[in-house]
């Protein structure tokens, strides 16, 4: 979806007319050539779009408008809405839509039944979730000012306090309370992801909007300090969910990445042993299963509020709960403005250690056969 700076972006230009209509009614001519700028407008201030009824999450469309060419950062909502939503469609499957819509149909069944044990939870109140430590620096939101809470262990692996105790009872307290309700109705739940068998999926049963804010108010100011390489500037939706680990659930976690650019994991509790997370270096898709270097091993061991923020391509994995039990919240930070640019820009050795490795290494390769065409040369003018 990027575009040469200089493209024309007259709404009225020639282009491939499909009529569809804006949020008010009107009909805005579509345009198959619509494109967004490679580099955002900085200074600009996007509108809101969590009032309308959209094919896409709010935040995509407040996230993407600082993107819009030019010309088009100073029309109206409606006609913004419509170049962006053209966009999307476009990359967008039907069939994807499709099972959007089911999903969003499956958590409206689910909310409009269950009965919240703490309807605290469902918005955000910072004051009563996060340990004061953590607020002084997000309201600072400066490097120094993480730096100040933070210890990174490992490169790229970011813990810090986070949680006070009070808000992890609450989510346990909450978590157990849905579960109890998915086993008396006998109602068929999704499982947070394909490895785990145990959990539950927190925007399921309505904590969305909280998610949400955590994301957009606390972990995309860090993320764009620290991971500004993955898109961490431009978080946009999320996928929120607990995972459960004990002899009676699921018992450890194979090495993977996750789906995500960015991912905060926090330690609810209970009381547990094992468990300890490993970590083995950043890795593009080419070169995920490539071997690990001895600077990237680290494990780290939870504890309950605490939070580990790191790359989701970072390969890492969970080693057994040996007694207890753990449960662990987690959140996939995703940018849909990254994911779409990395369709157009093929160099991102800057996010993997491999690439970064691979490259120094024909540097020296270089420079070995550079020596060496010079020491010929040397040793021919010398005879």
């Amino acid at each position: 979806m990027s575009q040469t700076e200089g493209q024309s972006t007259n709404p009225t230009s020639n282009g491939n007319l499909n009529n569809r209509n804006g949020s008010n009614g009107v009909v805005y001519p579509s345009f198959a050539s619509h494109r967004l700028r490679l580099n955002p407008s900085v200074d600009h201030k996007s509108d809101n779009y969590e009032d309308l009824h959209l094919d896409f999450s709010p935040l995509l469309f407040s996230s993407l408008e600082r993107y819009l060419p030019p010309a088009f950062l100073n029309s109206s909502r409606d006609q913004k809405v419509n170049y962006m939503r053209e966009i999307l469609l476009r990359y967008f499957p039907e069939g994807e839509r499709s099972r959007v819509q089911k999903h969003r149909e499956y958590r409206q069944k689910i909310i409009s039944n269950y009965q919240p044990l703490h309807r605290e939870l469902y918005t955000m109140h910072a004051a009563n979730f996060f340990v004061p430590s953590f607020l002084k620096a997000i309201s600072e939101n400066t490097e120094e000012s993480y730096r100040n809470i933070m210890s990174e262990p490992s490169p790229g692996v970011l813990t810090f306090e986070m949680l006070q105790p009070r808000f992890c009872e609450m989510l346990l307290a909450e978590v157990e309370n849905f579960e109890r309700w998915v086993r008396e109705t006998k109602f068929r739940i999704m499982r947070p992801n394909t490895m785990n068998k145990f959990g539950a999926v927190l925007d399921d049963f309505g904590l969305e909007t909280m998610l949400e804010k955590l994301m957009e108010d606390f972990i995309r100011p860090i993320s764009r300090v620290f991971f500004t390489d993955v898109g961490g500037s431009t978080l946009d939706s999320h996928h929120g969910f607990v995972v459960e680990y004990g002899m009676d659930r699921d018992v450890d976690l194979g090495f993977h990445v996750d789906d995500s650019e960015v991912t905060l994991n926090v330690c609810l509790g209970k009381q547990f042993s094992g468990g300890e997370l490993f970590f083995r270096g950043v890795r593009c898709e080419k070169h995920v299963n490539t071997e690990t270097q001895p600077e990237e091993i680290f494990d780290y061991s939870h504890a309950a509020g605490r939070a580990v923020l790191h790359r989701g391509r970072h390969r890492h994995g969970a080693r057994a709960t040996t007694s207890g039990q753990r449960i662990n919240l987690l959140l996939w930070c995703r940018s849909s403005v990254f994911r779409e640019l990395r369709k157009y820009q093929k160099d991102f050795s800057s996010c993997c250690a491999e690439c970064q490795r691979e490259k120094k290494e024909r540097q020296r390769q270089a420079v070995a056969a550079t020596k060496l065409e010079l020491l010929k040369r040397e040793g021919k003018t010398a005879t």
